[in-house]
């Protein structure tokens, strides 16, 4: 079990993220404090909620990324290296990062995540700060360059790039020596952040393993993100702690089915805080959460994140991975589907084939929109509103597609869709709806629908989309 920081440490990295220009505000008190209580219940108002950046903002409609886990790893068969791997291990013959591209194109991927440097600490790219790089090894006769080669074959693709660089370094002899390691952590994300063109985001977890002779690193991450800041302001930052975007508390692809954009930064203080409350939070986030903070879901298209032969038969069906949208973008998050490469450095057909199936079997879902004959928005109080369609004819309708518009804040605490006409019913009922909230039914003969809004903030307009 990893060591969680102590809260000396704690209190000094707060007080630097403050002092580096992060607010960490503390809750305001909303009407009633008896609702604050989890899972939240009844109608509050605030004053000044947070409302997305437009880097958040571009972030969310993105949708759906590619996670890229590769490296050493992926020629030792292993999930974790020790660090001790030789880089002449790392040799793949027909590295083809365009295909890649094309593959998460073909997925309706617009962005790719890299692992520029994993816990192993091989370095994809030609790092000043260590020799356990691709420049000892013999890709490209030592003059590879895989996160260049990446980050082209991105913008030649219209997706936007993202990079992880793990804090953690199995490797790296400062390891441990928490000042000398820091300055050379620092100087890793600079080369990344200044050598390879704009960012769409940038990754962190909390990964922290002991040190040689049992040595325990402590991670400036005030000056970790004040980094990014400076030389990527235009991306987010990643990390279950935020501060931009904040992990969803588990890797089975599967938000909350509440699921605020908005968190009380407190219920989760530091980057690796664990506990059944800090994954609550991650879930679900807080109605009166201070900061908006949305969340990642991400998964394994394969159930290890490096490529191994031995699961080359369990590659996720194209059925199971538009669940997986389902319950990640169509619970107000953000799908990060992970897609190794094999040695050859190369996509593996049956993942290649898998992405183009969820593909079509997403569209094949959204294909078919019901266009209402008319419609009829009703503010029934200060934190209440009803949307009614009709349609010109009875319809089948299988998927339910409830929008907010998260520039404007996150609102709806409940929603109920009925049936309208004499055999009226209740077929689809939740809580939060945020960016996107999807629902499959099966409801036949079907002349309109009438949906009901509870908010937490004087209501504003749902867009509601029906599919046949």
């Amino acid at each position: 079990m990893l060591e969680s920081p102590s809260r000396r440490d704690v209190l000094r990295q707060l007080a630097a993220l403050a002092a580096a220009g992060f607010s960490l505000p503390s809750v305001r008190p909303a009407d009633d404090p008896r609702a604050l209580a989890a899972p939240w219940r009844g109608h509050l108002r605030f004053r000044g909620r947070p409302r997305p950046t437009k880097a958040q903002l571009a972030w969310q409609r993105d949708e759906l990324a590619l996670f890229v886990h590769f490296g050493v790893n992926t020629f030792s068969d292993r999930e974790w290296g020790d660090g001790r791997e030789s880089p002449a291990s790392f040799n793949p013959t027909a590295l083809g990062a365009r295909q890649w591209a094309q593959a998460a194109s073909a997925a309706g991927a617009r962005a790719m995540i890299l692992t520029a440097k994993h816990h192993d600490g091989f370095c994809l790219w030609p790092t000043k700060t260590t020799t356990h790089s691709v420049a000892s090894s013999p890709f490209r006769g030592g003059s590879g360059d895989v996160v260049r080669e990446f980050v082209d074959a991105c913008r030649a693709a219209d997706l936007r790039p993202g990079l992880y660089c793990s804090p953690w370094d199995r490797n790296h002899p400062a390891y441990g020596d928490s000042a000398r390691y820091n300055d050379v952590y620092i100087a890793q994300l600079t080369e990344l952040l200044t050598q390879y063109g704009p960012l769409a985001e940038v990754w962190f977890d909390g990964a922290n393993g002991e040190g040689p002779n049992g040595r325990k690193q402590v991670y400036d991450w005030p000056r970790v993100w004040s980094t990014v800041r400076r030389l990527q302001p235009n991306a987010v930052i990643f990390s279950d702690a935020g501060p931009d975007v904040r992990w969803i508390g588990n890797e089975r692809g599967v938000a909350g089915e509440t699921c605020w954009s908005t968190i009380r930064p407190e219920s989760v203080p530091y980057i690796g805080a664990s506990g059944d409350d800090v994954i609550d939070a991650l879930q679900h986030g807080h109605a009166d959460g201070t900061v908006w903070r949305p969340g990642e879901t991400d998964v394994s298209i394969r159930p290890g994140w490096f490529y191994h032969a031995a699961e080359d038969a369990k590659v996720r069906s194209a059925e199971n991975l538009a669940d997986l949208f389902f319950t990640s973008v169509g619970r107000n998050s953000k799908l990060l589907l992970n897609v190794p490469p094999t040695r050859d450095g190369l996509f593996h057909p049956v993942d290649v084939e898998r992405l183009a199936g969820m593909k079509a079997t997403l569209d094949a879902r959204f294909a078919t929109a019901v266009v209402p004959r008319q419609e009829r928005w009703h503010r029934r109080d200060a934190m209440s509103a009803t949307l009614t369609q009709t349609f010109a004819q009875p319809q089948h309708v299988r998927t339910i597609d409830l929008r907010e518009a998260i520039e404007d804040g996150q609102r709806v605490s409940r929603w109920t869709l009925r049936t309208l006409g004499a055999a009226s019913r209740v077929i689809a009922q939740g809580s939060t709806i945020g960016y996107r909230a999807l629902r499959a039914v099966d409801v036949r003969d079907v002349s309109g629908f009438e949906l009901a809004l509870e908010t937490i903030e004087p209501p504003k307009r749902v867009r509601l989309m029906t599919y046949t």
